[in-house]
């Protein structure tokens, strides 16, 4: 790979910080085709992961490529940011956020259906939150919003694709026949 191409690779992945960039944005600005790009980065990712002397390595989720710090560093991060507590979710976010990750594009009264408890308050959170977005409105009565899940949501829990979340167990929804036979003693 050009050094100059390199340069401006790690410069542009350094600007956008945690946003990151496509393959597809870098091709445009660098009028070069995706395949060069992807190429390069691919070349560039395994020089920081097999180079021991940089804090720092190329990552590649949600379609987006971004600079984030190594393993060897969370220790000392963690250490560093110790007096700022990390918002976690809670059980009904995890719920509503796994509900949307997994039916999107859903409706707010979808999610309640699967839920069965009103989800208004945990879907204002993670709107807040940017996991997840409006994505266009259903063409139900009242044309409520479509919520799907946001890159960020992708670069959270670490994702390429939707396809990597975990199969969901087969369920049954039939009535329990026994519960109904008379007994025959």
């Amino acid at each position: 790979m050009p050094e100059e191409i390199k340069a401006t690779l790690e410069g542009l992945l350094f600007l956008v910080g945690d946003e990151g960039l496509s393959s597809t944005q870098l091709a445009e600005v660098l009028e070069y085709s995706v395949d060069e790009i992807e190429a390069w980065l691919d070349e560039l990712m395994k020089e920081y992961i097999e180079t021991d002397t940089r804090g720092i390595e190329i990552v590649h989720f949600g379609g987006l490529y971004k600079f984030v710090s190594k393993e060897k560093v969370h220790v000392y991060a963690e250490k560093l940011f110790a007096s700022v507590k990390m918002a976690t979710l809670s059980q009904a976010a995890l719920e509503t956020l796994a509900i949307i990750a997994y039916k999107q594009p859903i409706t707010r009264n979808e999610i309640e259906e699967i839920r069965g408890v009103g989800c208004d308050m945990m879907v204002r959170k993670l709107l807040a939150r940017n996991l997840i977005k409006e994505c266009g409105r259903s063409d139900a009565a009242g044309r409520p919003f479509l919520y799907e899940v946001t890159p960020e949501f992708m670069d959270s829990f670490q994702l390429e694709s939707l396809k990597e979340l975990p199969e969901l167990p087969e369920t049954n929804n039939t009535l329990d026949t026994e519960l109904f036979q008379e007994d025959e003693s």
